[in-house]
């Protein structure tokens, strides 16, 4: 017996509806609305905050917070840009959404607490997927066909900690490679880096950069929290990125930098052993190939090695594991090799 060929169906629509009009002049705030039925609430949905302002015609910047939920200088900038930026400011138009995975957000979670999705790994999406799959979807299909430049905050959350830097990728479209970096530069972090990803795929970075965008995204500080340092790096550089798109006036407040490249994947070291972390090097500090980087202490019982993590390239520790206790499998630290 044949079985016949499942039909290809349509995509559907997806279940996020805007309570904004993108099209629309002057400034607004509002939701996108996901649809999200629980046991209290039989109709209920997840309210994800948006503004957008706009005047005119000019680029479209879209600015994103709260991809992972426990990054807090991302959500903490756009929401004061949300506060104070103002039509007659702007040529073009600004979408800003401060926490993206609202709740992960909500509870401080990498993670969606809904179905444990990790948000910035589950891009392109699908409006008939999950629920994190969905807000991935709205963001592939209605946001980023309208946007010029992206930015996608990050930091390292509550497992990692960095140098604070602005980052972009290398692309084979070298065009859009420039644009990317001169992006990086014009937001003007203590760091700029050349990145490298340790999987690509699903990631928002991917999507867009697939699209053609001017894509960027940020790395500042981590462990869970935020600081005044941070957190002015975050909001100067938001600014800056909008300046240097032609979408607000005003001169970038230029800070030095000083670039990163990570060249390879021997940048990452990874932990062998469960155990106690103890870091020898810290961030920024210098470290030839060789040099013992941290040291994994056993902790069941006395008298047993430490195993020891060996930078395999010249460079600075651009970013460190920051809970005391590691496991096997996660990352260590990322060495990057100092650009000009």
């Amino acid at each position: 017996m044949t079985i016949p060929a499942t039909p290809d169906l349509p995509t559907p629509p997806s279940p996020i509806k805007a309570t904004i009009d993108f099209a629309a002049d002057g400034v607004q705030h509002g939701f996108l609305r996901l649809p999200y039925s629980r046991d209290d609430s039989a109709w209920g949905s997840v309210m994800i905050p948006i503004a957008v302002i706009r005047r005119g015609e000019g680029p479209t910047a879209l600015l994103i917070g709260g991809n992972h939920g426990d990054e807090y200088e991302g959500p903490i900038a756009l929401y004061d840009l949300a506060r104070n930026l103002r039509a007659e400011d702007v040529s073009g138009r600004v979408i800003i959404i401060p926490a993206l995975n609202y709740p992960a957000l909500a509870v401080g979670t990498r993670t969606s607490p809904i179905d444990r999705g990790n948000l910035n790994r589950s891009f392109p999406g699908r409006a008939d997927g999950t629920f994190t799959e969905k807000i991935a979807d709205y963001v592939t299909r209605y946001l980023l066909p309208r946007a010029d430049i992206v930015l996608d905050f990050h930091s390292g959350g509550r497992t990692l900690e960095f140098l604070p830097y602005a980052a972009a990728h290398a692309l084979d479209d070298k065009k859009q490679e420039d644009a990317c970096f001169a992006a990086v530069a014009a937001f003007s972090a203590p760091y700029s880096m050349r990145m490298r990803e340790i999987d690509p795929v699903g990631m928002l970075d991917t999507v867009a950069e697939s699209m053609g965008k001017v894509f960027m995204t940020t790395e500042l500080a981590g462990g869970g929290t935020a600081t005044a340092r941070s957190i002015s790096i975050a909001k100067r550089g938001v600014r800056n990125v909008l300046r240097h798109a032609g979408i607000c006036k005003g001169e970038i407040e230029s800070r030095p930098t000083q670039w990163l490249d990570m060249p390879s994947d021997e940048c990452f070291g990874f932990a062998f052993e469960d155990g106690l972390v103890e870091q020898l090097k810290d961030l920024g500090d210098p470290v030839r190939k060789g040099d013992v980087v941290a040291l994994i202490n056993p902790i069941k019982r006395t008298g047993g090695a430490p195993f020891e993590y060996r930078a395999a390239v010249d460079g600075i520790v651009a970013a460190r594991h920051f809970p005391g206790l590691i496991k096997t499998g996660d990352c260590l630290a990322v060495i990057a090799t100092v650009g000009t």
